[in-house]
């Protein structure tokens, strides 16, 4: 058993994604096993500001490498700095500033550094915890979107792309037969990642995505010279949040008192309402939704998940905090948390994805 070193914490914010357990484990072994004492923060930033967490030990992480979720639980909302505290006589939300309840419980326990495990809603909150209040954070980028600049991959995407590839293979087979074109909607809310590496491995004929605003006379334009071309379906995959040129993105609601209050979704079934009105060939959308969070990671994942979780640990180990553990080039290197919190990364219209899509003859719709 190594001397003990010091105190860490883990936290999982934001939504769910796979690889979340893997990190986890990983964190959770590498700790204890360089001579850490580690604590689990339970349902993300909620747990920090209740003083809801727990010591982790080697048999709490067996078995989780494969599973999908986050064994400590998690949550969009309870930003710390913006508090929901409950609602006044008129309903609207009352927001607490916890920040002071958050340092305290951290020094109630001796933690050193909180290792976040998050997108850019939960790195943006930890870098304001260094920021405001002087706490040690080292983060972990999550998120099936691959919406986070400065690193080549998040975990995650890797399983929600793969889940968007399988959807739309089986998804051809129904097309063909029945002469449709079939329309599949997928996450990734304001980047289109998971669209444009779906579509390629799928095969799809048009996608979508936020970066390129599309016309709905081009995807009509593409589905009927495939039919000119004897080709009586089309695969259309579309990131939720594609818009028409001079367009807004479609929002299924709006929901107060969440981190992420604007949710979208419902631009696929009009995508397919308005090719099937304006050519009178039959068309129908499915929404892939929270399958492609859920469910057993990757191998990738797996594998990308254990590099990050080690190498957060490292990174307290070396006294190398206020960073994000990030994949450049194939290694795992440290960035500031700065150059990544609250700042979402899209698809460069000069990717050469985009570059060889257009090559294969993949509409974009522009």
């Amino acid at each position: 058993m190594a001397e003990k070193r010091g105190t860490l914490a883990v936290l999982t914010g934001g939504g769910d994604c796979p690889g979340l357990n893997a990190v986890i484990r990983a964190v959770v072994k590498t700790a204890v096993t360089h001579g850490y004492e580690i604590y689990g923060i339970r349902n993300g930033f909620h747990g920090l500001i209740q003083d809801d967490m727990k010591k982790m030990s080697m048999a709490d992480v067996s078995g989780i490498l494969p599973r999908g979720g986050t064994v400590l639980g998690t949550t969009n909302r309870d930003n710390p700095f913006h508090y929901a505290a409950g609602e006044d006589a008129a309903g609207n939300v009352i927001y607490e500033d916890r920040r002071d309840d958050v340092v305290r419980n951290l020094n109630a326990h001796g933690i050193e550094c909180l290792i976040v495990i998050g997108g850019d809603g939960s790195l943006k909150i930890g870098y304001d915890l260094h920021r405001f209040c002087g706490v040690n954070v080292v983060g972990v980028p999550k998120t099936i979107d691959n919406d986070l600049p400065g690193t080549e991959r998040t975990f995650g995407f890797d399983t929600a792309m793969a889940m968007a590839t399988e959807a739309l293979d089986r998804l051809h087979t129904t097309a063909e037969s029945h002469h449709r074109v079939m329309v599949l909607e997928v996450m990734g809310r304001y980047a289109g990642w998971i669209a444009l590496h779906s579509g390629l491995a799928g095969g799809a004929d048009v996608i979508l995505i936020p970066e390129i605003p599309y016309r709905i006379e081009s995807v009509i334009e593409k589905v009927k010279a495939r039919q000119a071309q004897g080709k009586q379906f089309s695969i259309i995959v579309v990131a939720e949040g594609s818009k028409p040129v001079g367009g807004k993105m479609t929002v299924a609601r709006l929901v107060k008192n969440s981190f992420e209050q604007v949710r979208l979704g419902g631009v696929g079934n009009k995508l397919a309402d308005e090719i099937e009105a304006k050519t009178g060939i039959e068309a129908r959308c499915t929404i892939l939704g929270y399958l492609q969070r859920g469910g057993s990671p990757t191998a990738f994942d797996r594998v990308l998940s254990t590099r990050y979780g080690s190498a957060a640990v490292e990174a307290c180990l070396a006294g190398a905090y206020n960073v994000m553990v990030a994949l450049s080039s194939g290694e795992i290197v440290r960035i500031p948390i700065e150059e990544v919190a609250g700042k979402p990364h899209q698809v460069p219209l000069d990717s050469d994805l985009i570059r060889a899509g257009r090559n294969l003859g993949i509409s974009f719709g522009d």
